[in-house]
This record gives C-alpha cells, sequence and structure tokens, in this order.
C-alpha cells in the first residue's frame, strides 16, 4: 500500500502526478502510467475544488493498493460530499461531469462512498480485452471531437 496526503491546493496536483509514477514503478505498470493519471488527477482536482472548495486547511488523502488482477486507488477529501448518482455517462453541461465521466471511461471500476466523499477507482492489469479497448477509444474520440468543433 502506497499513500500520500496533499493540501488542498491545485499546485499540488504534480505531488499527484509523482505519486502515480512512484506506485506504477512499484507495481510495474508503467505503461498505466497516462491512464491512470489522467483518471487519478481527475478525482484529486474534483476533491481539492468540489470537496473541499480550495480550502487549503483541508487535505486530500490518495491510497494506492494492489487489488487481485491490478491496482486500486482511493481518494478521499474532507467535505460534505455530494449526489453522485445524478451523473450519467457523459458530461451533463460544459463544464460539469467531465472529471467523472472521464473517471468512468479510463478505469475499469468506479465506486463512491461516504457521501461521494471517497472515489475508488479500479484498473485491471492483466490485460483489457480488445472490445473494452475500442469503447474507450471511441467514447473518448467522440467527447474530444465534439470539444474541438465547438471551440
Amino acid at each position: 500500500m502506497e499513500k500520500i496526503v496533499i493540501q488542498s491546493d491545485i499546485a499540488n496536483l504534480i505531488e499527484v502526478e509523482r505519486f502515480v509514477a512512484i506506485v506504477c514503478d512499484t507495481y510495474n505498470i508503467n505503461n498505466y502510467a497516462a491512464t491512470i493519471s489522467m483518471s487519478l488527477l481527475q478525482a484529486v482536482e474534483n476533491a481539492i475544488v468540489h470537496g473541499n472548495h480550495s480550502d487549503a486547511t483541508k487535505t486530500v488523502t490518495v491510497v494506492a493498493d494492489y487489488v487481485k488482477g491490478g491496482v486500486s486507488f482511493v481518494v478521499e477529501d474532507q467535505g460534505n460530499g455530494f449526489d453522485f448518482a445524478q451523473y450519467g455517462s457523459m458530461p451533463m453541461e460544459e463544464g460539469r461531469g467531465t472529471g467523472i465521466f472521464l473517471m468512468k471511461s479510463l478505469s475499469d471500476h468506479l465506486s463512491f462512498d461516504n457521501n461521494g466523499r471517497t472515489v475508488k477507482m479500479e484498473f485491471f492489469i492483466n490485460g483489457i480485452d480488445a472490445a473494452r479497448a475500442l469503447e474507450r477509444r471511441v467514447t473518448l474520440h467522440n467527447f474530444y471531437s465534439s470539444k474541438l468543433v465547438n471551440a
């Protein structure tokens, strides 16, 4: 188990990136680093901005651990939580739900606990089947293509 605790300041996201690099190196899964990093950074940013309201006196805790077939990351903030059930598979509106969408799209399992104060993402490392890989690629392509057209 690996753990990091950061103050609720966006500038500390660099520490989370370093943490992902250490975890990926520890578990010898460096080829998953980009996918894990993008998902985890979204979770931590949401915890800082929406959970702790960028209150630097509050912290965000990130724990990485081995799970059967992969690795899990748990992110917990000190906020009041949120109603995660209202978020579907696509962002609800511009700038709202994008982080959760990316976490759902890039992780193999996503769950929320403690009234939304805790998010757990699992990444299965034993291999991803071709259908799931294609689904991720198409989902992200469609999402980012719509952003480029609207830009």
